[in-house]
């Protein structure tokens, strides 16, 4: 093989970065073939004489191409192209296989090893840097396609984060709300742990509104939101705007006696924060009221269940005055007392 019969590389071939990895065991082809992919402007040549030293190579350097002959000591070349494809699953590496037989057999023995091309000893020179080049645009059509399905996949997720975001607070909204309910029921009944949910209303809110218009009304919201966010310290505690007025919070692994010390809590910070509510007939100030229901969920709790369970028990906190949080499972403990 002559070097001076190479098309020289062009410019732009010459700049990418390609490394090919040689597996030859006749030291003298095996030679000859590095000189000719230097020659044609392959930045990186590996050289690999048998089976084991090939895939220890493969494995560590992770070449763009593969030039493999078949005839190999020890395991051949087709055992050797179907380990290639074992060590690298979901990814792709052209092989071409190198023989000098030259029949159809071999030819599909090659495919279906995991090989893409066939060339024929003695390998030709213009033929090689011909095979060459189809194989760089192949992995560069490759790597532009990976690219661009990754930056499809960050958009995705992007677009996801907004659409499950409320827009005003910044809290998950119902979308998100419900997702991860769903999923925080399917963690604790896998776990056997207990799950707590909370439905949040704050007090009287139409005459807030009424009195300090909407904008103060969005403002009041917001400020809401960040104090619910504060009080979601554990990674998984979340927040979510359940309407307009309404906020729920999803607490895993929160058994009843730690949701109603956390609810006792956000309404007393709440009341701190101080924000004004002349026309409430509850308070000077902004309160809220809510319903709470926990459990460990079975194969019958479902996210439609518990936010009944939580509602119920917020219009019960509603009818008793407001400005105070019930449980849905107390209360029932408590009827069944009564009856008891």
């Amino acid at each position: 093989m002559a070097p001076d019969t190479f098309p020289a590389p062009s410019a732009s071939e010459s700049a990418k970065p390609f490394s090919v990895l040689v597996v030859e065991d006749m030291e003298s082809l095996r030679s000859a073939l590095v000189a000719e992919l230097r020659h044609a402007g392959v930045s990186s040549v590996l050289e690999a004489g048998d089976g084991d030293a090939a895939l220890q190579a493969f494995r560590q350097f992770r070449p763009d191409l593969v030039l493999l002959d078949i005839r190999l000591p020890g395991n051949d070349g087709y055992w050797v192209a179907q380990q290639m494809r074992i060590a690298e699953p979901g990814d792709w590496t052209p092989i071409i296989f190198l023989s000098g037989l030259d029949n159809e057999l071999d030819v599909w023995r090659g495919i279906e090893a995991g090989g893409d091309d066939y060339l024929t000893k003695p390998v030709k020179p213009i033929v090689l840097v011909a095979k060459l080049r189809a194989m760089r645009r192949l992995l560069d059509m490759r790597r532009r396609l990976v690219a661009m399905s990754e930056e499809l996949h960050l958009a995705n997720e992007r677009l996801n984060a907004m659409v499950e975001v409320d827009a005003l607070t910044g809290l998950l909204n119902r979308r998100g709300f419900d997702q991860r309910l769903h999923s925080e029921i399917l963690a604790a009944r896998r776990d056997g742990q207990p799950l707590t949910l909370m439905l949040c209303d704050l007090d009287h809110f139409k005459l807030y509104n009424d009195s300090a218009g909407h904008v103060r009304g969005d403002v009041c919201l917001q400020q809401v939101a960040r104090l619910l966010r504060e009080v979601c310290v554990r990674p998984r505690d979340s927040a979510a705007r359940y309407g307009g007025e309404e906020f729920a919070l999803i607490l895993p692994n929160t058994p009843r006696s730690g949701a109603m010390t956390f609810a006792r809590a956000l309404g007393q910070v709440l009341k701190t924060r101080g924000i004004a509510h002349p026309d409430s007939p509850v308070a000077q100030w902004v309160t809220i009221s809510g319903g709470i229901t926990t459990c460990v969920p079975d194969e019958s709790t479902s996210a439609e269940s518990m936010i009944m369970r939580a509602d119920q028990a917020l219009y019960a906190a509603k009818a008793q005055g407001r400005d105070r949080f019930f449980s849905f499972e107390m209360q029932m403990d408590t009827l069944e007392q009564r009856h008891g």
